[in-house]
Formats: C-alpha cells, structure tokens, sequence
C-alpha cells in the first residue's frame, strides 16, 4: 500500500449531495488539490483530520510536526475514507461518509458541512485496482466498500465478467453502479441482521467461474476475516490476487480498531498458514 506523506491539505466544501439516505457525497476543491496524484488506483483514500475543538494548525503542515511540536490534548483525530472520483480538469475530489445519525465522529461532521466550508487531509494512499489479465473478478462489501466497489466497477475492462455482492441496511440504500465490465451485481439487505452475515452466506454459496479470479473483499473486520479463510483457505485463491482489509470493526472505535489491527492481522495471517497445505 503506497501513501504520500504526511502534509495536511487543505480543502473547500464545493457541494454535498445525498444518493441515499445513509451516505453523503462531498465534493471538495481548492488550489491545494491541484495536482493530486489520485488515479492509479480504485481504492485511493485519504484521511480527515480533525483537530480537538478551538485548535488551528498552520498551513501547509506535516501531522509529524503537530506530533513534534504539540502537545498530545491538541493531536487530531484521523478518519479514513475511499476517493470515489476525481476530476483532474476540474479539480473536484469526491469523498463518500456514511452516515447513521449522530453516531460517530465522521457523519455527524459530514452532515452539518456546507459549501466554503474548509476540511483537511492527508493523502491519497491505496494499492488495489482490477487486474486486466484476471479470467474475472470478484468484489464484496458493505457500505464502507462501496465507494471502492463502485470505481472498481468503472474500470473493469470491457466485458470483463465480475460477480459483485454489496450489503446495505435496505432498498433505499441502493445506488446505480454503472460498468463497462460483464456484472453480475447483488444488493444484499442487512435489515437488522450483524453486518456481513449476508455477505458470507452469499460468498460461500457462489459457484465459481472457472478460470483466475481477482478479488475485492473491505469493510466490517469480522466477515473480511471469514471471507479470507474462505478464499484463501478453501478455495484456494493466491494472496496476490486478494486484495482484503478490514475497514472497519464493530464494537470498537477507529482509534481502538488501528491500535489493534496490525496484531489482529498478524494472528488471521497465522491461521491461514496453518491451515494452508504445506
């Protein structure tokens, strides 16, 4: 995964949309943007910064030297979302939040944002886009994916196949995911069940195509961890053609979830090389 460094950007809210009614579309600009190495990827993110109440950081800024020359109470937090487009001739950055009311840090922020507003972020980082010699594709996620599943889908190949499964809370949640690829798209409804429960029955019961597949597999860490035992393990898919990350883990908060994650990784690696023939 390849993230630029730590320099602070500094954006304006342009718009906001709401394609359903759990997620907002902001649209960012700003002379600051202008040459923002976003494209090389269909997973490119960034991370929100959010200074405590009542501090301001100078521009332009590395988070190392807020780090360094701060103290901790005056550190932000960090949020990490996908790029869902970027027009390099425009100079718009569009970022998707999901958002469930007041909880959280990011969609309660993202719902009161209004045009000249300002944001700040760091990045873009990321390290997936679909493989043009995969026999097909497979992409699987919940809401936190589905920005990622959406500019995967407009750069698949013409014709290439893909079966894509996306879990979402209901049918109001659901969004038009245009392709030149041969989709086969499945909208999974949660309606009150844990997240990625669907997710994991529908994968399982899926007949493979024959032939290499190229997978997707983000969002809650709980089903990505069943998913990859089920990829990697049962059906035997190489690790360099799985591109798999938990986003998210529920129960915990995103500073609790990054503190933990790399031992969580660590122990999901290990059983997988036990599991694994020899």
């Amino acid at each position: 995964m390849t993230e630029r460094p730590k320099k602070v950007t500094a954006a304006k809210v342009l718009r906001t949309e709401r394609p359903t009614p759990h997620l907002i579309r902001l649209v960012l600009g700003g002379e600051e943007l202008t040459g923002l190495p976003v494209g090389a990827y269909t997973d490119h993110y960034i991370k929100f910064v959010f200074p405590p109440a009542g501090v301001v950081y100078p521009h332009p800024v590395e988070l190392a030297t807020i780090k360094r020359e701060l103290p901790r109470e005056q550190w932000p937090r960090l949020r990490a979302y996908t790029v869902r487009a970027w027009d390099a001739a425009a100079g718009e950055l569009t970022v998707e939040v999901v958002h469930h009311g007041d909880e959280g840090l990011a969609g309660p922020w993202a719902a009161a944002l209004r045009p000249g507003d300002e944001v700040l972020f760091t990045g873009p980082g990321g390290a997936y886009a679909p493989s043009p010699t995969a026999d097909w594709h497979l992409l699987v996620g919940d809401e936190s994916a589905l920005p990622a599943v959406a500019a995967a889908l407009e750069r698949l190949p013409v014709g290439a196949p893909a079966k894509v499964f996306v879990e979402v809370e209901g049918p109001a949640d659901e969004l038009p995911l245009p392709s030149p690829g041969a989709v086969e798209l499945i909208w999974l409804h949660r309606a009150g069940r844990p997240v990625g429960e669907a997710l994991v029955e529908a994968v399982r019961a899926l007949d493979f195509p024959p032939g290499a597949v190229h997978a997707f597999v983000h969002g809650e860490a709980t089903f990505v961890k069943e998913l990859r035992r089920l990829l990697r393990v049962e059906r035997g898919v190489p690790r360099e053609a799985l591109s798999i990350s938990g986003y998210w883990r529920r129960g915990m908060t995103d500073e609790g979830w990054r503190s933990t994650k790399a031992d969580w990784n660590a122990q999901v690696e290990a059983e997988e090389a036990t599991a694994l023939p020899a």
